[in-house]
């Protein structure tokens, strides 16, 4: 089994900047591609941003790409997601998930899956 836990949310002003982690336990989560997934109010839950095992690759929804980064410290056995340039539509909250699918992209896809980390933020 893995458990993750998500930090890093808060509140901040539109074109500010946040950095998620997403620590992994129970056991190693370097095999694993990790994805960092969002759901707003009365939305669904929408993909982000995943990264392969090795951290080679990494994969953006076109709606964070070029201001989200989503990066890995396998010997930490944690995963980031750096989110610049934040905008009030990326009020939401955000989950961290550990699958064997690279580029996975549905929610299906991913096996474990943290509670989550609110983000807000304002105008």
């Amino acid at each position: 089994q893995v458990q993750l836990v998500e930090s890093g949310g808060g509140l901040v002003q539109a074109g500010g900047s946040l950095r998620l982690s997403c620590a992994a336990s129970g056991r190693t989560v370097s095999t694993y591609a990790m994805g960092w997934f969002r759901q707003a109010p009365g939305k669904e839950r929408e993909f982000v941003a995943t990264i392969i095992w090795s951290g080679a690759l990494t994969h953006y929804a076109d709606s964070v790409k070029g201001r989200f980064t989503v990066s890995r410290d396998n010997a930490k056995n944690t995963v980031y997601l750096q989110m610049n340039s934040l905008k009030t539509e990326d009020t939401a909250l955000y989950y961290c998930a550990a699958g064997t699918t690279y580029p996975g992209r549905r929610s299906g896809e991913y096996n474990y899956w943290g509670q989550g980390t609110q983000v807000t933020v304002s105008s």
